[in-house]
């Protein structure tokens, strides 16, 4: 009689293939481990603070408002977390299994409870149970508690995971990347806009979120704390059909999430398919739009290569786009405001004048081909001379752009060829000590991850970045010192005009000088760049 070996469930293994990943992730340095131990504790203390905050806030006016409004933004976070961190957790890639026997809707189920396992989720599970404390009051609302907390943060969990499969093929190819860039700037556009809101609003009493809360309590799985706050008032048909309606969007969340794994185990990537007939398109540089804007030679060359990087690579898009967007929000909204100065418009000369910095470091290893083309210090020269072009080709016409709306919101017209002409020296003496410093301090960006400083070399970084910006301050400290002294002399009138000319003649000549002092140390470094900049 043979004996029977039991198979265990898929559930219990893909749990077990979670915490192996969580172990062996953590076993490989303890750089690793320790961020991960101060990530957990952080995030947690925060979670504990959050959930003591809802305790104290049971019995108020607005407990109900505050909590379902809370709870919708915590799923909303869930649903956005796959798109913004693509690679942060490596159970979200399903395809990875594509070639296992195994069938969607059993895989479904392991996933979900895999998913279970984290900071997150705990994180999740403390946040939702102080909302359903907070508004919980006699017996039977906490019997509805229970089941509420549960279905709230497996229809969270079943959301993310809903979205990470809808969209897994486009998170992990270029357009994935592309779309990691949009998050970044939504994200930095979000955080300002939440900041300008909460200035307007902060003396608001929560009775204008009540209506919006009241449409919350009946979209999931907000719907749930509002099904544990209509049990508390005696609405025991409407805290029922709350509970159902967070039951039905988990059975729905569920049902399109085992049919985006079945078209990811059973359909063919369209990405990897070359289309049939495809004409061949060969595209010579003198044939394209952008190089038959640019100069002949060397210097047009390297104008369009570093302007293709700011357009293709992922890294530097990203760089490039959360400048622009900071660049221009932090201005502006200070302008709508109301309280802005015009001098605050040369924060986006300053944004875009970092990228200056750590020019070599950008091109990674591929920086060898550039390496071979300069054996003197008039190519170095050259080098950095477009390398400085191809930001001013982005960054005048944005810095005017921004000078002229912010000095415009606030009606300050008369400021705008001094804060011009500012703009202008602090943008050249940016770019004056980011090329210097690109030679004498040079550090490796990692193509893959989300660092931008290869291991060991974040000392270089902070010396290259904030060394940098402290001596452009120092050499546009004469141009600042001027536009003082014809405000504080009263002839500001009579020197106004002249600023805007005094200032880019100076941005202007300290650049020049410092592609002049930067290049000698650039040809003479080769061998140091080159293997700086290809730790990564």
């Amino acid at each position: 009689m043979s004996a029977v070996t039991e198979t265990p469930s898929l559930t219990s293994v893909v749990v077990r293939l979670k915490l192996s990943l969580l172990r062996n992730g953590l076993r490989q340095s303890g750089g690793r481990r320790a961020a991960f131990l101060a990530s957990a504790v952080l995030a947690l203390l925060f979670a504990v603070s959050q959930l003591l905050g809802l305790i104290v806030l049971r019995g108020h006016a607005h407990a109900a408002t505050v909590t379902v409004t809370g709870t919708a933004v915590l799923a909303l976070g869930w649903a956005v977390m796959p798109l913004f961190f693509p690679s942060g957790d490596e159970t979200l890639d399903p395809t990875r299994l594509v070639m296992l026997p195994l069938r969607p809707r059993p895989l479904v189920g392991a996933l979900l409870a895999a998913s279970l396992v984290g900071i997150g989720p705990l994180f999740t599970v403390l946040l939702l149970a102080g909302c359903v404390i907070s508004v919980a009051h006699g017996a039977v609302a906490f019997a509805v508690a229970l089941p509420a907390l549960v279905l709230a943060l497996l229809v969270c969990v079943a959301l993310a995971r809903a979205v990470a499969a809808a969209n897994i093929r486009l998170l992990t190819s270029r357009k994935g990347r592309d779309l990691a860039v949009l998050s970044g700037l939504l994200v930095a556009v979000g955080v300002q806009v939440v900041n300008f809101g909460m200035q307007q609003l902060g003396s608001t009493v929560l009775d204008r979120l009540a209506p919006v809360a009241d449409v919350l309590r009946w979209v999931p799985p907000a719907s749930a704390v509002g099904a544990v706050d209509s049990a508390s008032r005696g609405s025991y048909g409407v805290a029922a059909a709350q509970l159902a309606l967070t039951a039905v969007a988990l059975a729905a969340l569920l049902t399109g999430w085992g049919r985006s794994l079945d078209r990811l185990m059973t359909s063919p990537d369209s990405s990897t398919l070359q289309p049939v007939d495809a004409p061949a398109r060969g595209r010579t540089r003198e044939g394209s739009g952008l190089a038959r804007l640019l100069p002949h030679g060397r210097t047009g060359a390297v104008m369009e290569r570093g302007l293709r990087y700011i357009w293709r690579d992922p890294k530097t898009k990203a760089a490039w786009a959360t400048s622009l967007a900071i660049g221009l929000i932090v201005p502006v909204f200070n302008a709508l405001q109301g309280t802005g100065s015009p001098y605050i418009a040369c924060f986006a000369a300053g944004m875009l004048g970092i990228q200056m910095y750590n020019q070599f470091g950008q091109d990674t290893s591929a920086f060898w081909m550039v390496a071979l083309t300069i054996s003197s210090p008039r190519d170095a020269y050259v080098e950095l001379r477009a390398r400085a072009l191809a930001l001013l080709v982005i960054t005048l016409p944005y810095a005017i752009t921004v000078t002229v709306l912010t000095t415009g919101l606030l009606g300050a017209w008369d400021r705008l060829p001094e804060v011009l002409g500012l703009s202008f020296a602090l943008l050249g003496a940016m770019l004056a000590t980011g090329a210097w410093t690109s030679a004498r301090f040079p550090y490796s960006v990692p193509q893959e991850g989300h660092k931008n400083v290869a291991p060991g070399q974040a000392g270089l970084a902070w010396i290259s970045i904030v060394g940098g910006m402290v001596a452009a301050a120092l050499l546009c400290s004469p141009f600042i010192a001027l536009v003082i002294w014809s405000n504080l002399s009263g002839a500001a009138d009579s020197w106004g005009p002249l600023l805007l000319p005094l200032g880019a003649a100076y941005g202007a000549g300290i650049t020049l000088l410092g592609l002049r002092l930067a290049a000698p140390r650039a040809a003479a470094r080769l061998p140091e760049i080159l293997t700086a900049v290809s730790k990564g």
